[in-house]
């Protein structure tokens, strides 16, 4: 049997400690955005217990994850490629109902198959034998 032991992280999860950096380092009217080594910078000064030194591949990887599930998710925008800012609270998304436009249904003629006359057959002619 396999015991199963629960460790407890000193940090929240790396998709709160993104969206923590990204709205403390956004200033306010800037339509740039925070780029992902300022976001870096923001976590591994205010959070710790991320083992950054020995474990970079995991920490990079984990916090590009994060980023492209909030930006999935629409809890972040992607300004460019590297640099994210948080989405207006000012216009918040509305689900928009379809309108349901009816077509005018044009009423179809249907042509009546004209009947093509019959192609004259070939008259056979029969050659009288040579005397």
């Amino acid at each position: 049997q396999k015991k199963t032991v629960e460790v407890k992280k000193s940090h929240p999860t790396y998709k709160v400690m993104v969206l923590e950096a990204v709205t403390a380092l956004k200033p306010r009217g800037s339509s740039k955005g925070v780029s992902r080594q300022s976001i870096k910078k923001y976590i591994l000064e205010n959070f710790e217990g991320l083992h950054y030194e020995t474990g970079y591949k995991r920490f990079m990887g984990s916090m590009r994850i994060a980023i492209r599930g909030l930006v999935d998710s629409s809890k972040l925008i992607a300004v460019t490629t590297s640099s994210f800012r948080p989405p207006s609270k000012a216009a918040p998304k509305k689900k928009t109902e379809k309108k349901t436009v009816k077509k005018a249904t044009k009423k179809t003629v249907k042509k009546t198959a004209t009947k093509k006359k019959a192609a004259p057959k070939k008259k056979t002619t029969t050659k009288k034998a040579a005397p």
